[in-house]
């Protein structure tokens, strides 16, 4: 066992573990300086010291050099109140430079040795001369990191159709897999408008209750299949897979439906086969 300290670079990021100072206390959200492989970085505690197994970390553990002080705040301060000139200028050099690049946030590293740029785009960008131009406008290091339009919506965050903020701006770490398959097994409509978030790929959402969903699939008849019910043979017009209810149509004497739920438990039907790993993985979705 080892001990460590949870730490976040940024609000919703990802956790990584630093070896703690034997001297100090840290408390959740208190601002902390640590060295990292870009350099020293401002951080903020996410949990205090407690031991994990060694191989749940990627050596060698880097230290926190110390919690912050109200010094190293204002200095983080400052560089944060330097973006807005900062992007705008890298803006004006790439229109300059014409370059098929949209540009989506940038960093500074705490010991104030580099920036880094973080843009989109749909193709490679021979970016040299631009890093040369900033170079000379900013008089340090440039990064120049390309990211997805996945990563785009984290950084730039926004309001999901849900109302609240996007899960990957908010509190996604890292993203996961999203497939159709996930919008087809929950009964969703397969409208790219309803099943799109604000990056326009599949809301990552999709994924929270699949495990749930999959074995309440397993449980369920399919609709417009045949099943017997406490009144006789009836049409599966639709199904609850939270309340674990089949709604069934049958027809009346004057030739209209009726209609009516049923706990799943009370209906007779055949269940069909669990398929085989290998046709799991062939009926796979492709990741939107």
């Amino acid at each position: 066992m080892i001990k460590v300290v949870g730490v976040k670079f940024k609000t919703g990021g990802k956790l990584y573990y630093f070896a703690p100072n034997q001297n100090e206390t840290y408390e959740r959200n208190v601002p902390v300086i640590v060295e990292t492989a870009r350099g020293v970085e401002y951080a903020w505690v996410a949990h205090g010291v407690k031991e994990i197994e060694e191989d749940k970390i990627v050596p060698p553990l880097k230290p926190i050099l110390r919690v912050a002080t109200a010094k190293d705040t204002e200095k983080y301060k400052a560089y944060e109140a330097k973006k807005p000139e900062y992007i705008r200028i890298c803006k004006e050099k790439i229109f300059k430079h014409e370059l098929p690049m949209k540009l989506v946030d940038c960093e500074f590293s705490f010991d104030n040795g580099k920036v880094t740029f973080f843009f989109t785009s749909e193709t490679r960008v021979d970016f040299r001369e631009l890093v040369k131009d900033l170079a000379s406008a900013f008089h340090t290091r440039i990064d120049l990191r390309q990211v997805g339009i996945r990563d785009e919506t984290k950084y730039l965050g926004g309001i999901a159709p849900c109302g609240r903020v996007c899960c990957c701006a908010g509190n996604m770490p890292e993203f996961k897999k999203v497939s159709v398959k996930m919008a087809k097994i929950q009964n969703l409509s397969l409208n790219p408008g309803k099943i799109s978030g604000l990056c326009g790929r599949l809301m990552c959402c999709l994924g929270y209750e699949i495990e749930h969903y999959t074995e309440a699939s397993k449980q369920m008849p399919k609709i417009g299949s045949e099943v017997g019910t406490p009144e006789g043979r009836a049409i599966v017009a639709s199904v609850n897979m939270l309340k674990m209810e089949v709604k069934v149509k049958r027809e009346d004497e004057s030739g209209g439906w009726l209609y009516k739920d049923y706990p799943v438990s009370e209906l007779r039907f055949k269940k069909p086969a669990p398929k085989k790993q290998e046709e799991e993985e062939d009926d796979e979705d492709e990741t939107v």
